[in-house]
């Protein structure tokens, strides 16, 4: 069969490539995260000209910028904080005098102001009595797995938050197939609603979820809605908490992104957490925008995942979005923590097997509770441990943690996207690829798609569901949470997610890595410099 080609098809072609590029362009333009980059950028270039100019005038002033990069360079040395950041930071310093000492003296800090912190200390003090643990669970499992308890009493003490019982989990392999049991479980709301999440974009998800809060606010529901700024500044208008305040939802921005050049902006919050009646609570990596139920494609298909729990557990999610909600409004008053309690409006009691245990992680302390988590299963696993991240950019801690349990016989596979919705960061993440793979870590990238879940799951015991990257943002600038999950069913359900998806992954060997261009293999190991600063 001849196959004719119409002659005026290339022309056409063309002008359809010139009328979409001329169409990104105006989007671009005419977007509040454009006019916000634009402005951060002639704000720094303007304090790096000033600077630069007035070192020009005395070589006095220049040796007093020296002095004090010098001066810095050893402070940032002597830090208790990751290597990584010490090389990054301490390169682009030295490397670039004025302009590295400027970018350090405005983003160097990975912590937000002393207020909010003391604000946070402050919470987590007077919480710290509503958090206390049975200790008959603790006996129990002490007792059945030694190894897991001190896992769990780990993010006990170093997160504030209990081990818990009674607690059934749902476990959802896409967003499609969670977001219909959400909008179930909000319309069954009957005394409160607490959402907190990195983005809100509207379409088909938000303003479904929406139309039953504003419901259920007119109904006298007490419906709260934390999102972030940086997380919505290209999907949601300005001061859209006063255009949902109209529609009875109580709504607050955590951390502003304004185009003011400011250390706290590198700091964000990146959970998802949704609480009905203190008894329901979701959680995992699924935003309330339309490509996580593939509403809309966005990357090829979007694979997230997310779990729903039912039970005693959900105290540690109500807790969470309570501390934030007094921290982004900065309210002195006390939480009526006991109204909030699962038995407040479910006296009776819950079911559910094994063990649960919901935590977060701040940038506000200096431990990496979320690192910790994961270094925790990986260095005591027996024979497996499957891995899903978006990204992976990590420090030496967790390459020499892989690579010992795969040189040790373990079972170590970590799945990443087949297309991703950052080349750049992908190109770093495929840095990595090497070294692991000489160790026998094995990695498959999702073809059909975004690959953008954050699971663990381990030895058919214990697994972890969140909102935590394997990357420096996640594990050390944003607050996250996840779900520490021990001898429950869900388990078994996030290693058959993985194992289901795994035909639909390219394996990768050590000759993709060997066979990349000179040119972009010098680029990753630029990149691999100032990784943390990405």
């Amino acid at each position: 069969m001849i196959i004719r080609r119409d002659p005026n098809a290339p022309k056409q072609n063309k002008k359809n490539i010139i009328v979409q590029f001329l169409s990104r362009i105006l989007k671009l333009i005419f977007n509040k995260a454009f006019y916000v980059a634009f402005s951060f950028i002639l704000q720094i270039a303007w304090m790096g000209l000033l600077l630069a100019r007035v070192i020009s005038f005395s070589r006095y002033i220049s040796f007093g910028v020296e002095i004090l990069s010098f001066v810095i360079v050893l402070r940032i040395l002597s830090r208790k904080i990751n290597p990584s950041y010490k090389l990054a930071w301490s390169v682009t310093i030295m490397c670039i005098p004025v302009f590295g000492l400027l970018f350090y003296l405005m983003f160097g800090k990975s912590r937000i102001g002393s207020e909010i912190q003391k604000r946070f200390d402050r919470l987590m003090e007077s919480g710290r009595p509503f958090l206390q643990e049975d200790p008959s669970i603790r006996e129990t499992i002490e007792n059945e797995n030694p190894s897991m308890a001190a896992q769990s009493k780990y993010i006990r003490d170093k997160s504030g938050f209990p081990l818990c019982s009674n607690t059934t989990a749902e476990y959802f392999q896409v967003g499609e197939d969670m977001f219909p049991v959400l909008v179930k479980e909000l319309s069954k709301a009957k005394h409160y609603i607490f959402i907190e999440y990195f983005i809100i974009n509207d379409g088909v998800m938000w303003q479904t979820i929406l139309k039953i809060l504003e419901r259920k606010a007119a109904q006298g529901v007490d419906v709260r809605l934390i999102y972030d700024g940086f997380g919505c500044l290209s999907t949601l208008p300005t001061k859209y908490y006063e255009k949902i305040a109209a529609k009875g939802i109580k709504s607050m921005v955590f951390n502003p992104f304004r185009p003011i050049v400011n250390i706290i902006q590198n700091n964000r919050d990146h959970r998802k957490i949704c609480v009905i009646d203190g008894c329901t609570g979701f959680t995992g990596g699924i935003n309330l925008s339309d490509e996580y139920i593939n509403q809309k494609e966005r990357f090829g298909h979007w694979k997230d995942t997310a779990v729903m729990l039912k039970g005693e557990a959900v105290w540690n999610m109500t807790v969470m979005f309570l501390h934030m909600w007094q921290i982004v409004n900065n309210i002195p008053d006390e939480i009526r923590y006991e109204y909030y309690r699962p038995h407040h409006f479910h006296p009776e009691p819950f079911s559910g097997e094994g063990y649960i245990q919901p935590f977060s992680d701040s940038p506000l302390d200096s431990e990496v509770v979320g690192e910790s988590v994961y270094l925790n299963i990986i260095n005591r696993a027996r024979e497996y441990v499957y891995i899903c991240t978006p990204y992976l950019i990590i420090d030496n801690e967790m390459i020499t943690a892989l690579s010992l349990a795969a040189k040790s016989g373990v079972d170590v596979r970590i799945m990443t996207p087949g297309i991703p919705d950052k080349k750049i960061v992908n190109m770093l993440t495929h840095s990595y690829y090497e070294q692991l793979l000489e160790a026998g870590v094995r990695i498959f990238e999702y073809q059909p798609g975004f690959l953008h879940a954050k699971s663990f799951v381990c030895d058919d015991e214990v697994a972890v569901v969140g909102t935590i990257n394997l990357d420096y943002r996640s594990l050390y600038l944003h607050f996250e949470d996840g779900v520490w999950m021990y001898a429950n069913p869900v388990v078994l359900d996030v290693k058959q997610d993985f194992m289901e998806a795994l035909p639909y992954c390219r394996e990768m060997d050590i000759s993709f890595c060997r066979n990349q261009k000179l040119a972009v293999r010098a680029t990753q190991s630029l990149l691999r410099v100032v990784a943390p600063m990405l």
